[in-house]
């Protein structure tokens, strides 16, 4: 699985480099803190995979890690997508080494 440094998607952001950030995190924890990336809970991923682009590089982050990576290895078995990327450390490793007005939970 290809995986990207939280400093590697800051980078992304401020170049406004093309790509999709997906949170496969719940919606009362995007509403606790997000990083503007469009949410799709892990549970409703599949009914929209057609809303995950094939064209270009897609984040899918979540708290930590583990369920972006658990989505990701579904993805990429059940339909062959290449062109995804988990968040290293999720949205916590974010709040922690690049955005610390984030709020943790």
């Amino acid at each position: 699985m290809k995986e990207l440094t939280v400093q590697e998607l800051k980078a992304k952001m401020d170049q406004q480099e093309d790509f999709q950030l997906i949170d496969v995190r719940e919606e009362l924890e995007y509403d606790i803190c997000n990083l503007k990336g469009e949410l799709i809970p892990m549970g409703s991923i599949f009914d929209h995979v057609d809303n995950i682009s094939k064209d270009k590089p897609v984040i899918i982050h979540c708290k930590a890690g583990g369920r972006s990576a658990a989505v990701i290895n579904e993805l990429e078995k059940r339909y062959g997508f290449t062109n995804l990327y988990n968040l290293k450390g999720g949205i916590q490793e974010y709040a922690r080494s690049v955005d610390s007005s984030l709020t943790q939970y």
